[in-house]
């Protein structure tokens, strides 16, 4: 029977610079717990900690995530507002391009923010987002025309918002998870789940500001507005934003070595690898729904080619926001989503959960948002997509750890499934990167090249899809509930099935040989019990 390959200390004693067991000294921490007398404390952590700093750390960190992927989440509000203003007649691919450069920033720099959150560094992370993310809106708002009817500069508005306020999220992304994670070690779903939330709220609140805000007081005072909140939030979440000071931080020996900066270990897992393309399809078609969502779901502004309308617009107009409800709508279903997440993700297995609600976004962008073209659809579709969304941009984090939890079940190995988190986590996103930034810009391409919305709906669909089927081929590679390797339980129930079916078979040849007439007693076992004490499982190879 195959059985599920567990790394041990002599697959990690030459893994330098990835919390190699060689660098310990004679007893670390964790042997020591290993070997030391058990306590009370040692031997049932509290299922929620004591501590009011965990949930402030709890809600800072939720900000971080609030002024990270929340203001990615509520793009599609800015595009609105540029395609019908500062650069209206500028190609979808470019408009794309600011909020993908966003999310390319922040998946770039995961693997560099874990790893300086493992080895300690999170309030320098911390800190170094809190200016740039509240400086870059400023900024926009300085550089942007103060006229109604002004043409903006596409490059000055991309530098600020995109390149600036970029740097500063990516410091935010994996900082929100990962010190949450460390206050929670038996609830690391849940935390994980109520950080995402910050995401989903800031993708409500973020675009209604701006929609009532720019008719009220313009687009500029609008921004510094938004910019004002954004840095009320960050200095919280700085303050903080702490681990538990009982997380064990790994330093390594040296940080120009390549070793420190990508764990070897992760590639040769198969989970691992697998899971990691699964995030980066995930990529290529999640984002171009936000970005393009209010022109390509309502009949009316720039939709498919059906109406005649033209994609870009030469010509001052308000319009395109007033669908801005829609995002609004999908952001607050989202929520909803993020709440199951963390709440369910520890119960049923994370990863288990991501193949399923990723199946049901893929099916839902290839069909409802393609078939959606009044307002009673869109809003079925904001609601019933925005719902499963919040789930599958939500749980990789928490699936790592899944597989992390899977991998790393030999004695004395353990406790590197929580030192490791952070940068399998980290690597994985950056791999995500470039993707990030190409998806939503060929979606951009395939808008304004054939002038339909509906390339963009099939494209965003079929990445999806893509993603859920390298998700199942991860969930292969690992363990079931009761420790066996997938592969094998399944090969074990087919041949159980097999068995049982022949069994059934042999039993009506015993049974007519004992009504036969030439029949003498024996003392001897009957070929009946002998056959049934073949098929036990016990006996079976």
């Amino acid at each position: 029977m195959t059985t599920f390959r567990t790394l041990d200390r002599e697959t990690l004693k030459d893994g330098e610079g990835t919390l190699a067991l060689s660098e310990a000294p004679t007893m670390t921490n964790s042997m020591e717990d290993l070997s030391r007398s058990p306590s009370v404390e040692t031997l049932e952590e509290p299922d929620w900690p004591r501590s009011w700093r965990a949930y402030a750390c709890l809600l800072g960190c939720f900000f971080l995530m609030f002024n990270s992927w929340g203001l990615v989440n509520a793009y599609g509000t800015w595009s609105s507002y540029y395609v019908g203003h500062s650069l209206r007649g500028v190609d979808q691919l470019e408009l794309n391009l600011i909020g993908s450069t966003q999310s390319f920033i922040v998946l770039l720099l995961s693997n560099v923010v874990g790893r300086l959150l493992d080895a300690g560094h999170s309030r320098k992370v911390i800190g170094c987002g809190t200016f740039l993310v509240p400086f870059g809106l400023f900024m926009l708002s300085v550089v942007h025309p103060s006229d109604f009817e002004a043409l903006g500069n596409f490059g000055t508005i991309w530098a600020t918002q995109g390149l600036v306020v970029g740097l500063g999220m990516g410091t935010f992304f994996v900082s929100s998870s990962q010190v949450a994670s460390t206050w929670f070690p038996k609830r690391r779903g849940l935390a994980v789940g109520y950080v995402a939330c910050g995401a989903s709220v800031a993708g409500v609140i973020y675009p209604s500001m701006l929609r009532f805000l720019i008719q009220s007081v313009g687009f500029n005072n609008a921004v510094r507005y938004v910019a004002t909140l954004t840095s009320v939030t960050c200095i919280y979440s700085f303050i903080f934003c702490t681990p538990d000071p009982a997380h064990e931080h790994h330093e390594p020996k040296s940080w120009g070595k390549l070793r420190t900066w990508f764990d070897t270990e992760a590639f040769q897992n198969k989970a691992w690898c697998w899971f990691t393309a699964a995030v980066a399809f995930m990529f290529f078609g999640f984002y171009p729904i936000f970005f393009n969502l209010e022109e390509a779901t309502v009949r009316g502004f720039g939709t498919r080619s059906r109406t005649g309308v033209s994609i870009s617009n030469t010509e001052t107009t308000n319009v395109p926001l007033q669908t801005f409800w829609l995002l609004v709508i999908m952001n607050g279903a989202s929520t909803i989503g993020r709440m199951l997440l963390a709440h369910f993700s520890d119960k049923i297995g994370a990863l288990n959960m991501h193949i399923g609600s990723q199946f049901v976004a893929s099916l839902l962008t290839l069909i409802l948002w393609t078939l959606a073209g009044t307002e009673s659809e869109a809003i079925a579709f904001c609601v019933v997509f925005g719902v499963f969304s919040g789930i599958v941009i939500g749980l990789p984090p928490a699936s790592i750890g899944n597989i992390l939890n899977c991998s790393y079940t030999a004695p004395g190995t353990t406790h590197f499934a929580k030192k490791k988190l952070g940068h399998w986590t980290g690597m994985m996103y950056t791999f995500a990167a470039i993707p990030a930034l190409a998806g939503p810009v060929i979606a951009g391409h395939l808008i304004t090249q054939y002038k339909t919305y509906i390339t963009v709906q099939m494209w965003s669909g079929s990445t999806l899809m893509l993603s859920c089927i390298c998700m199942v081929i991860s969930r292969w590679h690992l363990p079931c509930a009761n420790g066996e390797h997938a592969k094998a339980e399944f090969v074990r129930r087919l041949s159980k099935a097999d068995t049982s079916e022949k069994g059934k078979l042999g039993d009506a040849t015993p049974e007519a040989l004992s009504q036969a007439p030439t029949r003498v007693p024996s003392r001897a076992p009957s070929r009946q019990v002998s056959c049934e004490y073949l098929d036990t499982p016990e006996r079976m190879v």
